[in-house]
């Protein structure tokens, strides 16, 4: 008797590995070792003397403790327990009550290969050709005519569930005073093998034409409806979206398990439309870029606040009952599951 196609559940299929994922902000990796979880794997994030990101499964395989709570001695990451140093090639380097009869053990940790680029580190967990996939990128992230603000997503849910919230802009009115869209109406919906585009006509909340525009982002009076295309997109792992000119917004995935997911939010303000602006000394803007970052903080994470506290109730409902009938109307979600789960197939 042949073995039966199982179906993979959207609600507990894994990631395909053979992508890059933001397993944390640039930020976060300083002097000390940082540990991470990229679905179900256990990492350590530390630097080497040049600054240079490493990355290697966090188990010493002495006693298995993480070696994230060890430190960074030299180039090499040292255990916290017993005090053995492994390199960033993740062999084990120095053993200190090694005696002249004994040579070091031959263990060999799992090294991942990482990129540092645009505030945040990109890893790549699969054994697949790498160089045919590029990270995403930010590309706003150093230019001057953008001011970023970034916020942390812990979802209590399949990444699944997040990356149907973002996908679906029917539901803004739930943000309140943190919306920043409304009356979307769906336009067309373009798929190929990876990625998946919405075009979205809505009203914006938000015109940042004049120099006293941005004050928009902390004084919900000063703003105006008006027309704007909304472009969501997923291209496998990560999301983008663009509201008309002015804002271009990032959702970086970490899904740790079938249940939990970190990501990334990660939004820019564009100045574009101020050419004076332009014409002023690079280091007057780059100072002006680095002043006012995080000037939209406040409504990220208004926003994710709300959505996690409805994904939480998704993510509940479904383990209370697997087999819960749900409605969908908007057909953008039915493209992003079957892009999600022909990513399972390909992995």
């Amino acid at each position: 008797m042949g073995q039966l196609d199982v179906k993979p559940n959207i609600r507990t299929c894994g990631i395909n590995l053979n992508h890059w994922y933001v397993v944390a902000s640039s930020s976060e990796v300083k002097n000390k070792p940082l540990g991470v979880t990229l679905w179900h794997e256990n990492i350590v994030l530390f630097r080497n003397e040049k600054g240079e990101i490493q990355a290697l499964e966090d188990c010493c395989p002495h006693r298995l403790v993480k070696l994230s709570d060890g430190q960074v001695v030299d180039n090499d990451l040292e255990c916290a327990y017993h005090g053995w140093r492994f390199d960033g090639e993740g062999k084990c380097s120095f053993v200190p009550y090694l005696t002249e009869k004994q040579k070091l053990p031959n263990c060999q940790l799992r090294r991942y290969p990482v990129k540092e680029f645009d505030g945040f580190i990109w890893l790549f967990p699969g054994d697949g050709d790498r160089k045919k996939i590029s990270p995403m990128g930010l590309p706003e992230w150093e230019h001057l005519n953008y001011i970023g603000s970034m916020t942390t997503i812990d979802c209590p849910g399949h990444f699944s569930y997040l990356i149907e919230n973002l996908m679906d802009m029917y539901h803004g009115h739930l943000h309140d005073n943190y919306q920043a869209w409304a009356s979307a109406s769906l336009k067309e919906i373009t798929i190929n093998d990876h990625r998946v585009d919405v075009l979205y006509e809505a009203q914006s909340y938000y015109r940042i034409d004049k120099i006293w525009s941005i004050s928009q982002l902390f004084f919900p009076a000063l703003r105006r409806l008006h027309p704007e295309p909304l472009i969501v997109s997923y291209g496998y792992p990560h999301w983008s979206s663009t509201l008309g000119k002015d804002f271009k917004i990032y959702c970086l995935f970490c899904p740790i398990n079938e249940t939990t997911t970190k990501a990334y939010l990660v939004h820019f303000t564009s100045l574009e439309a101020f050419w004076r602006l332009h014409k002023l000394p690079v280091t007057f803007r780059r100072l002006v870029k680095n002043s006012l970052f995080g000037a939209a903080k406040g409504l990220l994470d208004g926003l994710v606040r709300q959505d996690v506290a409805m994904i939480k109730q998704e993510q509940e409902a479904f383990l209370t009952n697997r087999l819960g009938r749900t409605y969908e109307l908007n057909p953008a979600i039915a493209k992003v599951q079957q892009l999600i789960l022909d990513q399972v197939k390909d992995k």
